[in-house]
């Protein structure tokens, strides 16, 4: 059982952990839907903008109060809404930097599924088995 300090952190692994899962069925089902996402990134300097900021906000949102680092869990919850939030400022930064990042994981776009719905589960499981107390 992971022990962890805040139920906060419970939660935002459950809900990472879902994103995660679901993300990688989408994905598993329609691997072409990938390569067409990274194509509209690419046409729509909008698109791309309103999505980093959208990314931003939700590792911000996650950020704010929950900036801790006294066990694993806490840890990797806090190290996921930092990337979220440096994600999303280097989309509205530098667009074209992002975009070039996906476009080698298009080729392999269901073994990254497959990956997104293990770490998916794993952090569901973290989450919904967890429990909150003072360090063990």
């Amino acid at each position: 059982m992971i022990h962890t300090l805040t139920v906060l952190t419970l939660d935002l692994a459950t809900a990472i952990g879902l994103y995660w899962i679901a993300a990688g069925i989408g994905l598993f089902a329609a691997p072409e839907r990938m390569r067409a996402m990274v194509e509209d990134l690419d046409r729509s300097p909008g698109l791309v903008y309103a999505i980093g900021l959208g990314v931003f906000a939700i590792g911000t949102a996650i950020l704010i109060p929950h900036h801790v680092l006294y066990d694993p869990l806490s840890v990797i919850v806090t190290v996921l809404a930092a990337i979220f939030a440096l994600e999303g400022l280097v989309l509205i930064a530098a667009p074209g930097m992002m975009i070039g990042l996906a476009r080698p994981f298009l080729a392999r776009a269901r073994l990254w599924a497959i990956a997104s719905v293990v770490l998916g589960v794993l952090m569901l499981l973290a989450g919904l088995t967890g429990r909150a107390d003072a360090l063990p």
